[in-house]
């Protein structure tokens, strides 16, 4: 009854005409970013972030959400239509969304994309919804010590799933800690790492590294590589899927949702892996897996479902226990922190405008997805004809005239630069950036959850052990960490000699 009475609130919130104006704008933008290739959600939120300085928590968060799971939408059109992802949870729907495409079946691809995005979105706000409040109060029961445990988890987590080297991954997690460090500490206020530099004594802004990692790192990245446009020229029809259809996708769209949305909430899970992993599920329990990469639908309907449903999931963590699981939760936490709010299990209670506003927005901005997306792809063929040589000197203009209206500060867009140029030469030497972002918005977290759990046990480190949930947590992160390395050393055995 208490969800039921909260969800009334929140359409009583979103249905206010701002609101609902900011939901329309938030997924619309987010079409459009996950139409453009390599141009991805977390970019966009870090450009527009010091637009919604002006408006309320209610409107910000929510545009900025409808951005996120909006994206996800979008990127299958350019998968389906021209074989690039627009973003990176749709590289998967290329396999057999653009085969489909080529065979002349562009529409009925693109119109179950929309329909598999639109069920396991609604799917994942509807366990959103009732799982949130129930995690809520859960998390009620955590002190320092649990939080500080549970971050050690989520960080180890994202380092276990990257996808590249566990090693570099835990070294980006550590760089981005150190740096969060930067400017005043928290419990004696003398100063750490500013160097003399007065831009650095509130730390380093998370707008300017965001802006400078997702935004200027991108265009460099693109513009050494040649990305060839080869849009399909047929006019697209039969945009609704045939019963045939409906029935070769429905157990990969449930399979989808439920896998999605459980990858969604586990830090590091997120759409990417979460639709690679519907990929690999649907064409094992397939009867004809050698299908798979010529065209068929279920290798559309999946991928799709598992993104959109991750989308939602990750919104789980961040509103009840104030942790982020991807970089675009993130950048969402630092515009929730910047307005005053802190996300966690005190949220539904100190902002339930902003807790039940969100979730209701998204139940809006999941409709307003579908009735968009069908109509508009012909605008969307348009935008993606529009050269790369216009494109990226407008995003990296937006991004030095965002950077310094934040402080009127030449300081932030000298930070944006730098972190710029250090995410191109991080990604071009194989690191990833998510582990460095998360630690860098986690770290003050961290920093503050040991140093009250070091005060309260006079400086003993059993404290972490007391605790069964802290206990259990760290256990679980060690684990995480030996694996691999127990793995990788496992003696072969005759058979694989």
């Amino acid at each position: 009854m208490e969800v039921l009475s909260g969800v009334l609130y929140g359409f009583s919130v979103a249905l206010q005409p701002l609101n609902l104006l900011y939901c329309f704008f938030g997924v619309l933008i987010g079409t459009l970013v996950g139409v453009l290739p390599g141009f991805g959600p977390a970019a966009a939120i870090a450009l527009l972030l010091p637009s919604t300085f002006h408006v309320s928590p209610v409107a910000a968060t929510i545009m900025l959400a409808g951005i996120y799971y909006g994206a996800m939408y979008g990127g299958s059109t350019t998968s389906i239509l021209v074989n690039i992802p627009g973003e990176a949870a749709s590289v998967v729907t290329c396999l057999d969304g653009y085969k489909m495409a080529r065979q002349g079946r562009a529409g009925p691809a693109l119109g179950i994309a929309a329909f598999a995005s639109f069920i396991a979105g609604t799917f994942s706000i509807v366990a959103l919804t009732f799982l949130s409040p129930v995690l809520a109060n859960l998390a009620l029961r955590f002190g320092p010590p649990e939080y500080f445990s549970l971050i050690v988890l989520g960080l180890t987590i994202l380092a276990y799933l990257a996808g590249g080297s566990m090693v570099k991954a835990l070294m980006m997690a550590a760089l981005g800690i150190i740096l969060s460090s930067i400017g005043m500490d928290i419990i004696s206020g003398s100063y750490r790492f500013t160097y003399g530099f007065l831009v650095l004594s509130d730390g380093l802004g998370l707008i300017p590294v965001v802006m400078g990692f997702f935004g200027l790192a991108e265009v460099f990245s693109n513009l050494e590589e040649k990305l060839g446009r080869e849009i399909l020229e047929q006019k697209i029809k039969g945009l609704l899927p045939t019963c045939q259809d409906w029935k070769d996708a429905w157990g990969a769209i449930t399979r989808g949702s439920l896998l999605g949305f459980f990858l969604g909430i586990l830090p590091g899970g997120g759409a990417i892996i979460a639709s690679f992993t519907s990929y690999a599920v649907e064409k094992k329990l397939s009867k004809h897996p050698e299908k798979f990469g010529s065209g068929v639908i279920e290798g559309v309907a999946g991928p799709e479902a598992a993104n959109n449903a991750a989308a939602g999931g990750a919104f789980i963590p961040l509103l009840t226990l104030g942790i982020p699981a991807n970089p675009v939760m993130a950048i969402l936490l630092g515009g929730l922190m910047i307005n005053g709010l802190q996300p966690g299990p005190l949220l539904i209670k100190q902002a339930p405008d902003v807790f039940w506003g969100v979730i209701a927005s998204m139940y809006l901005g999941n409709a307003m997805l579908l009735i968009l997306n069908l109509p508009l792809i012909g605008i969307w063929v348009k935008v993606l004809r529009v050269p790369y040589h216009i494109l990226f000197p407008l995003i990296i203009l937006f991004c030095l005239v965002s950077s310094y209206s934040l402080n009127n500060n030449m300081g932030d867009v000298t930070i944006m630069v730098f972190f710029g140029v250090a995410g191109y030469l991080i990604k071009k030497f194989g690191y990833e950036g998510a582990p460095l972002i998360l630690a860098l918005v986690l770290g003050p977290m961290l920093e503050e959850a040991l140093r009250q759990s070091l005060i309260i046990s006079h400086g003993s480190f059993a404290v972490f052990f007391e605790s069964p949930i802290s206990a259990g947590l760290l256990v679980l992160a060690l684990s995480l960490l030996i694996l691999p390395w127990i793995t990788h050393r496992r003696p072969a055995l005759p058979s694989e000699a």
